[in-house]
């Protein structure tokens, strides 16, 4: 946790899952520095929010101009708002937003609430809502993973990792994995679902991926949220271990450090893979850039065609007939991209002094 004699700082990121793992970095940089850490999340980052290592307190807010929590902005949520910072008392704050987002509504609520210092990344000028700004394109140029990107707002903040961080993705494991899986010794994570149906492999390719594992003996665990369970049986069929809805965060999380890889398209649960050290083969779709949003890890195998039409469209729905980007990613270039996993890792280890 934080540090003594530092300022209350609150530490905002108020969109989903994966954005709030992305930001753990700047989190841990802030609590180097800081004598208590607020972690300000919207309904769909909170649950990755309780999984940060450095957070002193969470809370949780559905900010109006956040699409999945769009609301009225009104009286009432201002004076939910002041409420909110009244509680925490933070001295100042650092609002984290990737390149598409404005910290400036955020920032506005804070002045109002009282708080005398505020940070964040803006295009626009900001007058006196923001005490540090950084530009997009200037301070922070657009090739940026999103993770190096929080950190160098928290940088600005004033707030720097100890030398002995090297900025990955991090979670704290504390929860075991459901007995489904604590016997297996070895075994591969299969998550079909995304967050939009531009990012997902189609399901009968996901399908024929774990038939395949289990043809050649190798025991298929298949995630997802519960809203996805028809989607998971689906995909498991009759030779996968199907988790579908039955994982907490912090199980799921449990089950991805344990798997020998993980196969993943751009969604949440890639960042959590990431975050506990997995081999990650990547299924990811154009529609986003994958040099910002690709698994921040050393052991990941990208697939897809990063050139395709949809290109950077950050289309919900494919534009393009067919989904080529994903659907001509075969289920032997997963598994060749896991055999070239497991050999990176094999030379990684090689390179390890003894101990």
């Amino acid at each position: 946790m934080s540090g003594t004699g530092g300022p209350r700082v609150l530490v905002a990121r108020l969109d989903s899952f994966g954005d709030v793992l992305v930001a753990g970095p700047a989190v841990r940089a802030v609590a180097a520095g800081a004598s208590h850490v607020t972690l300000l999340c919207g309904p769909q980052g909170a649950p990755a929010g309780r999984l940060l290592p450095g957070v002193d307190s969470l809370r949780t807010w559905a900010a109006p101009w956040v699409t999945e929590t769009a609301r009225p902005i009104d009286d009432a949520v201002v004076d939910e708002f002041r409420a909110l910072v009244a509680e925490e008392r933070p001295d100042e704050a650092v609002v984290l937003t990737s390149f598409h987002q404005s910290p400036l509504p955020l920032a506005l609520l804070l002045r109002l609430a009282g708080v005398r210092r505020v940070s964040g990344a803006s295009v626009d000028h900001p007058g006196s809502l923001l005490d540090v700004r950084l530009r997009p394109g200037e301070d922070l140029p657009e090739e940026l993973p999103e993770p190096e990107r929080a950190l160098r707002i928290a940088e600005a903040a004033g707030f720097a990792l100890p030398d002995d961080d090297a900025g990955r993705l991090a979670v704290r494991l504390d929860a075991d994995p459901p007995p489904a899986v604590s016997g297996l010794v070895r075994y591969v994570v299969v998550h079909p679902g995304a967050s939009v149906p531009a990012r997902a492999w189609p399901a009968e390719q996901h399908r024929a991926l774990v038939a395949a594992y289990a043809a050649a003996g190798v025991p298929v665990v298949v995630t997802g949220s519960p809203g996805e369970r028809a989607l998971t049986a689906e995909v498991a069929g009759n030779t996968g271990i199907d988790l579908g809805g039955a994982t907490t965060p912090a199980q799921l999380a449990a089950v991805l450090a344990g798997a020998e890889v993980v196969v993943v398209g751009n969604t949440g649960p890639a960042h959590l893979a990431a975050a506990v050290g997995a081999p990650i083969v990547s299924l990811f779709s154009p529609v986003v850039p994958a040099v910002k949003w690709a698994p921040y890890a050393p052991l990941v195998e990208l697939l897809g065609d990063q050139a395709a039409p949809c290109r950077l469209s950050r289309a919900r729905a494919c534009p393009v007939p067919g989904h080529p980007c994903l659907s001509r990613v075969s289920v032997q270039d997963v598994l060749d991209a896991h055999r070239r996993l497991l050999d990176r890792a094999s030379r990684i280890t090689e390179r390890l002094p003894a101990t």
